[in-house]
């Protein structure tokens, strides 16, 4: 049997197919109850409106777009299932690509997406105002997640990564940790830059005799086993270490561990993130706590508040705040 088309639903319900269109997508011009015997004509005949059709007809192709700089690891699997979650539950669809954090992919990536998504989520570095004028048309809703982007044009979602840096450390060195390593994030990530920055402050207001101690690494579990293997030759070891994500203390736990270097006993441990594994891992790790299934659903309700209504949204900055949570890694218990 063919599927029934809207000419089917028009001579069903006894109307023009102009008035099924209307009742179907929402439109004016139709009665209440014409609507209502329109959509009860559709159930019949187990109508499906076709959605490229649909898409011509009210400009909407009901699908957000997620610029993310990886898809690989917890964070950003916790992240797109937030930001999915929030889509089904508005009847959105997700489309989903990454840039690696590199310019060039951010801005092809970005322009594949035009004509295909109602409006963008975009977590990336190097995304500036000036990338965002120069690859997507004005008009297109737009959130920046975790960006350093100070402009009035664009809406900004970000996590408090100073403040939550500023209270690991004081707790780290109130649990009498003086020397705190940090093992840092890559060059030119916003994230990053605001957890080092913190790191710094918290150093210099709680252990200013201290000396500072950062070991390069870029987010990865590797760069963190690096890092762990490179302190770990330090004539004098830190007390405790202050990685600037999970994945890169996961990364240090496994090359204290092979050294036989017990944690937290000789050494402290700390990320950022709570990522699922963190509290999986022995020891426990302590960490900050992001809720990243939150900021992906809040920045998709956000978007989808700019989708809704345009013209009366204002370009807006929020920050999101974050917890210490303390577990078996760094030896002590929150006071």
């Amino acid at each position: 049997m063919a599927a029934a088309t809207i000419k089917d639903v028009a001579r069903e319900a006894k109307v023009s197919v102009a008035s099924v269109s209307r009742a179907l997508n929402g439109g004016s011009g139709v009665t209440a109850a014409t609507s209502e015997r329109i959509r009860a004509a559709a159930d019949r005949l187990q109508y499906i409106p076709h959605a490229a059709a649909r898409m011509l007809i009210t400009r909407r192709t009901h699908t957000i777009g997620a610029l993310l700089p990886d898809l690989y690891g917890e964070f950003f699997s916790e992240l797109i299932r937030g930001i999915d979650l929030a889509a089904r539950a508005r009847g959105l669809h997700l489309l989903v690509s990454s840039s690696h954090d590199g310019v060039e992919e951010a801005a092809v990536a970005v322009r594949s997406m035009q004509g295909r998504v109602d409006g963008l989520l975009i977590l990336s570095g190097r995304v500036d105002a000036a990338f965002l004028r120069a690859n997507l048309p004005r008009e297109l809703p737009v959130v920046l997640l975790n960006s350093a982007v100070k402009n009035p044009m664009y809406h900004v979602l970000n996590v408090d990564n100073h403040a939550g840096a500023v209270a690991m450390v004081a707790h780290l060195i109130q649990a009498g940790h003086a020397r705190v390593a940090f093992i840092a994030g890559p060059e030119g990530n916003f994230d990053a830059r605001q957890r080092e920055q913190g790191y710094r402050a918290a150093m210099a207001k709680h252990a200013p005799k201290a000396p500072l101690n950062i070991l390069a690494g870029d987010f990865s579990e590797e760069s963190g086993y690096r890092a762990g293997r490179e302190l770990l030759a330090q004539k004098v070891r830190p007390r405790a270490v202050f990685a600037a994500n999970d994945m890169m203390a996961v990364g240090c736990l496994t090359a204290l561990k092979e050294a036989g270097v017990r944690v937290p006993q000789d050494i402290a441990l700390a990320g950022f993130d709570d990522i699922p594994i963190a509290r999986y891992v022995t020891p426990a790790l302590s960490t900050v706590r992001v809720r990243i299934v939150d900021l992906g659903r809040v920045a998709l309700e956000h978007l989808a508040g700019l989708l809704e209504g345009p013209d009366s949204s204002t370009a807006s900055a929020q920050t999101l705040g974050c917890e210490i949570v303390v577990r078996e890694s760094c030896g002590a218990s929150v006071t």
